[in-house]
């Protein structure tokens, strides 16, 4: 009964779902036609906003072909975390979703966030959710593990999963997060978990299902060593940045206008052009 009370009190709201695409063509077309087809039937007013991670290959082609949603690309590869943000200066829901375009969460599972939008202000999907269905590699589970536990000892980020490839969050925290963010690639989710716990923010993880052994879509690149290394680098950056140099902190009293005498010229807000290529 609550969902179906919390999913006609969403028919009223407007979702934005951000795709970020690199090197997916031959898959992106199916990948986001079954998108649309599943956000429809939860959310009646939507928008599919695909951000094309450089223009590589003919991904931005074949998503071109799907109608009823925005494109955007620029030329060179710049990250997830740069796509995301890209493609949240474009959009305009009340509630916005982040979802990897090899849809190994299908969006259909938004449907089971739904209930804890009623407490929360981001729903994260986790895969260490003690309701969580799950069918993956031990590899990726050792992995997802020993993060859990580097991450919670260098950030203190009080969830079990930051690094699903689904949430769902109200627009109004990403005003104030995403303005901040730095990391463009490897560690950009344990940022934004991170610095909505600094803002009191209230972060719910919601259970998943996961089956690697059915995704048809992209490869992985969760083990490799590169992303590995990158992750590891990221968070003691963001430690160091919060801690050391209060850059978020400064950077949020820069974008709020509270200067009373203080100098910010070197707080380089990032910006996200309009048609960046």
């Amino acid at each position: 009964m609550k969902l179906n009370i919390q999913e006609a009190r969403m028919k009223t709201k407007k979702i934005s779902l951000i795709v970020p695409v690199y090197k997916a063509e031959s898959f992106i077309r199916k990948n986001l036609e079954e998108m649309k087809k599943s956000i429809s039937k939860i959310f009646p007013n939507y928008e599919i906003i695909a951000v094309i991670d450089g223009e590589v290959d003919n991904s931005k082609k074949e998503a071109e072909k799907v109608s009823g949603i925005t494109v955007l690309s620029y030329k060179e590869n710049k990250g997830k975390g740069y796509a995301l943000n890209y493609g949240f200066n474009h959009c305009t829901g009340d509630f916005v979703t982040f979802i990897d375009c090899d849809m190994d969460i299908h969006p259909d599972q938004l449907r089971n966030f739904l209930p804890y939008l009623t407490t929360a202000d981001l729903v994260i999907g986790s895969k260490r959710h003690p309701f969580s269905k799950l069918h993956y590699p031990a590899l990726r589970r050792f992995l997802s593990v020993g993060f859990r536990i580097y991450s919670w000892t260098i950030l203190g980020v009080k969830l079990r999963d930051t690094q699903s490839g689904l949430k769902l969050i109200k627009r109004e925290v990403l005003e104030v997060i995403m303005p901040l963010l730095l990391v463009k690639r490897y560690a950009m989710d344990i940022e934004l978990c991170f610095l909505a716990q600094k803002h009191g923010f209230r972060t719910v993880e919601a259970p998943l299902h996961i089956d690697f052994q059915k995704l048809e879509g992209g490869k992985t690149s969760a083990g490799s060593l590169k992303t590995i290394k990158g992750m590891f680098l990221d968070v003691l950056a963001i430690r160091y940045r919060y801690t050391f140099l209060h850059y978020y902190q400064r950077a949020f009293h820069k974008n709020m206008g509270w200067k009373n005498g203080d100098n910010y010229d070197d707080i380089i807000i990032p910006e996200i052009k309009p048609n960046d290529k």
